[in-house]
């Protein structure tokens, strides 16, 4: 774990704001002290949900994406730590590990050019390299039966998300994955635009269902490769949205049938949200409140093993957006899944 910076008392300290009678979010977390043995600490912590932040964006450039995913995690803390702590939000339940730190290769990539192949190439590797990180502790997390919220960073983590609980459970898990694209792009180097193919190439990953694919910006051969396996199903933004082909309620039915039976990761991202800052922002796509509904509807699924939410891109004017989005996701989440540990 030579890549995992804890989030210490200090940090907190520094992002927290109290008020007189009120009592806020971050005064009721839990934080580990020492990450020699995570598994260990993790399994003797009285807490069910493990934040974690990948501050990264290498497998966005890997992409030909438009970098700033980095900086969602920072800006989700300010926000989150200063939520008010009750009945709703569940403070005493969580523990702020800390984030994956890949500082020194992003100052690597901040010297590529996106037009230049050998760049490309490198920053993929790169990618391959953060994907072992990842991989390592959401296994630790996974294994140690807690459920991981992961803030991106780019969607190449989902890689590292699914692997990670694979191995911890040791079969494939499933994954619902609420976004514009189908991220199932061909396995030409690791990037964000294909953690769900390598995935299920290397049998990490068996049903897999995207909600909300954008007709215009999905090609002709993934919706022809989504079309020939029966582990892959989809809907489209249009189906849903514009024609009104399909309920959204019916199809938050559908896609639990199809991942729900099992263990299975739930994956939003915030480009499938209209005008949200992101790596791929669209000025078409789903409102907040239908993305704050899926995450609340599959957190109640008894078999929810993470939440993934990814490739947010704040900006020095949108950070406060960003931060309230990502903290809503969060909240909505364990607020849903909560009645999972009441029910035992």
């Amino acid at each position: 774990m030579d890549r995992l910076v804890l989030f210490k008392k200090n940090d907190l300290d520094i992002l927290l704001h109290k008020r007189p009678n009120e009592s806020k979010f971050g005064e009721h977390i839990q934080l580990l002290s020492n990450s020699t043995h995570i598994y260990e600490s993790l399994t003797n912590l009285d807490v069910d949900y493990v934040i974690i932040g990948i501050p990264e964006d290498i497998g966005v450039f890997a992409n030909y994406g438009k970098r700033g995913t980095a900086r969602a995690w920072e800006v989700t803390l300010k926000v989150l730590l200063n939520i008010q702590s009750n009945a709703f939000t569940h403070p005493n339940k969580v523990l702020i590990l800390g984030h994956l730190d890949f500082s020194k290769e992003m100052k690597k990539v901040d010297n590529y050019d996106a037009t230049d192949n050998n760049d490309i190439v490198k920053a993929r590797k790169l990618t391959e390299k953060i994907d072992r990180h990842v991989t390592d502790l959401i296994y630790q997390i996974v294994k140690s039966g807690k459920i991981p919220i992961v803030i991106g960073g780019g969607h190449n983590n989902a890689y590292g998300n699914l692997k990670g609980a694979s191995l911890a459970f040791k079969k494939p898990i499933n994954v619902v994955n609420f976004d514009a694209h189908s991220d199932f792009r061909s396995e030409e180097g690791r990037h964000s635009g294909n953690g769900f193919s390598y995935a299920y190439a290397e049998g990490f990953l068996r049903n897999y269902f995207i909600f909300g694919l954008h007709e215009n910006y999905t090609s002709d051969h993934i919706f022809k490769t989504l079309d020939k396996f029966k582990a892959l199903k989809y809907n489209t933004f249009e189906a849903l949205i514009i024609r009104k082909d399909k309920k959204f309620k019916d199809e938050l039915e559908r896609a639990s049938k199809h991942v729900s039976d099992k263990p299975f990761g739930i994956e939003v991202d915030c480009d499938a949200i209209k005008y949200i800052p992101s790596s791929a922002i669209s000025p078409s796509g789903f409102s907040i409140k239908k993305a704050r509904a899926f995450v609340s509807y599959f957190g109640k699924q008894r078999n929810a093993t993470y939440l993934h939410i990814c490739e947010a891109a704040p900006t020095a004017e949108t950070e406060t957006l960003v931060g309230k989005l990502i903290t809503y996701l969060i909240t909505d989440f364990m607020r849903a899944n909560q009645s999972n540990y009441e029910k035992k």
